[in-house]
């Protein structure tokens, strides 16, 4: 059994995806438990970061506010490269910014956070009702991207309507999470690349909103 150190790991040695990961996990251990130490948030960490950043990881995660990526991990200023939108939906916006991360900033991880209960997987699968009202371009547009794992999970065919009471949202979520890194992969060249060499990690986890827990799903590279 190994004990917890009694100091938080500056970025500069978290320079593997396994150290980077087992940081974040201890840093959401220690939220879950209820004994967050709020690292590097004064004064002296915010004069710091004036003129450079050197987080250890990227967050790509869920738009909703129950989802607080520094929060729930137990970081501070400058530990975290966070982007976020409903549904963690990848955008051409969302790569460059992950690309930004890689290839300038050095991260060794990326952490795609999906969530229980989440509004915009709950509103792809009302989406395909038989009797489903249209939506806003703008938010159709998002939810569009989570729709083919809702029809996965179901069965269903492209022009079958649903019974949303009768799908497993966690489920959809999941698969939903696990769409998103591989698409992440197939269109940046950059980080699919970064991850056969060794230096980056992703890793898609489900945050578990009651819990306070968020959990590993899927992994590609080594941590």
């Amino acid at each position: 059994m190994t004990t917890e150190p009694t100091t938080v790991p500056e970025q500069s040695v978290l320079t593997s995806p396994a150290k980077a990961w087992q940081e974040m996990r201890r840093g959401n251990e220690r939220f879950v438990t209820g004994t967050p130490r709020h690292p590097r948030q004064d004064v002296d960490r915010r004069n710091e970061l004036g003129s450079t950043q050197t987080p250890h990881a990227a967050l790509f995660g869920c738009s909703d506010s129950r989802l607080a990526a520094e929060i729930i991990f137990d970081k501070g200023l400058g530990d975290l490269f966070v982007i976020r939108n409903a549904g963690q939906v990848i955008s051409s916006s969302v790569l460059g910014s992950l690309e930004y991360a890689v290839g300038v900033l050095n991260v060794p991880l990326i952490v795609v956070l999906g969530h229980d209960e989440c509004g915009a997987v709950r509103a792809a699968i009302e989406s395909q009702a038989a009797d489903a009202p249209a939506l806003p371009v703008h938010i159709d547009r998002i939810i569009q991207k989570i729709v083919p794992a809702v029809r996965r999970v179901t069965g269903a065919t492209d022009a079958t309507p649903i019974d949303p009471e009768a799908v497993d949202a966690t489920l959809v979520g999941r698969v939903h999470l696990r769409d998103t890194i591989t698409e992440m992969l197939e269109r940046s060249e950059m980080i699919s690349s970064a991850v056969a060499e060794g230096t980056l990690a992703i890793v898609g986890a489900n945050y578990r909103l009651f819990e306070g827990r968020a959990e590993a799903d899927t992994v590609v590279g080594i941590v």
